[in-house]
């Protein structure tokens, strides 16, 4: 795009993995009132990119976050090429406690506004608790909770006072039952589900839409690293990152506080509400057995 700046954000209070500082490439319209800007996070791959597309498609200016700075510059490109969009591209650690701040900081310090965050960024690992990392599951703590959490903090207040955007935040069916065998990752969902159906009540009366996409088994590199390659004793079909990503678009555009792309996981948590905790414990357990 003819239009764009690059801009190279020497900022040595960054403290990103690797060594790596804050990388922006700046929008030259930062400071037009009608088009949207939205911030997405774990935007190089998965949901997180096909996210991006959907609001690309909108007219967004958008900010991508993410670790894979190589993956983000290609999406950048990718999108600015076909919807002649203006990207930020933040290379940034989120499993790092400093970082939700310093986006944040950074972001206000070029007067870039975020009118809409999509907390997608997250992960999980397979196994029981007291046998997987202890250190690992701290930091999926920290990336699907603490980070959603700040990063809401940080960019909600600002859109309360404007009434404008709002927060998509990814959870999964996964946050309607426990699951023994990815105990932390069930439980961070289950704490995303509970936190956006609560703030989405707190701004009934505002113009914000405030929602949660919680997909099912999707088609993505995700399984691969909480499973270390490894894979599930039972084995079900997956929706598309593509299908999931525009289900959980189209129904926050429309402001539905959740969303459950697909049939057979909108029955799977509709029959989980009917069936005694001590089965669907069981049966959660089951289904997150991995092949020896």
């Amino acid at each position: 795009c003819h239009r764009q700046i690059v801009l190279r954000l020497l900022a040595a209070d960054v403290a990103l993995r690797f060594g790596q500082s804050l990388n922006l490439i700046s929008m030259s319209a930062a400071k037009s009132a009608n088009l949207e800007t939205a911030l997405i996070t774990g935007a190089s791959s998965g949901i997180g990119l096909e996210l991006a597309k959907c609001f690309a498609a909108d007219g967004c200016r958008l900010i991508l976050v993410a670790r894979n700075q190589i993956a983000l510059e290609k999406l950048a490109d990718e999108l600015r090429r076909e919807n002649k969009v203006e990207i930020v591209v933040l290379n940034a650690d989120l499993s790092l406690p400093e970082t939700p701040k310093k986006i944040f900081e950074n972001l206000s310090a070029q007067k870039i506004l975020v009118d809409i965050l999509v907390n997608n960024a997250g992960f999980g690992l397979n196994g029981a608790f007291a046998e997987l990392p202890l250190a690992r599951q701290l930091e999926m703590l920290q990336v699907n909770v603490a980070a959603l959490t700040e990063l809401t903090g940080h960019f909600l207040p600002p859109m309360i006072e404007r009434n404008r955007g709002g927060i998509l935040n990814v959870g999964s069916v996964a946050g309607f039952m426990p699951g023994p065998g990815m105990a932390i990752y069930f439980a961070t969902k289950a704490f995303v589900l509970s936190f956006t159906e609560a703030l989405a009540e707190e701004l009934a009366k505002t113009d914000l839409k405030i929602s949660v996409l919680c997909p099912g088994s999707t088609a993505i590199n995700f399984s691969q690293i909480a499973r270390g390659g490894k894979s599930r004793k039972i084995q079900t079909s997956k929706m598309s990152a593509d299908e999931v990503a525009r289900q959980g678009h189209r129904a926050f555009r429309r402001g539905k506080i959740i969303s459950i792309p697909g049939q057979r996981n909108r029955a799977l948590v509709f029959a989980q509400k009917l069936l005694p905790r001590r089965f669907v414990r069981k049966a959660a357990a089951f289904f997150n057995k991995m092949e020896e």
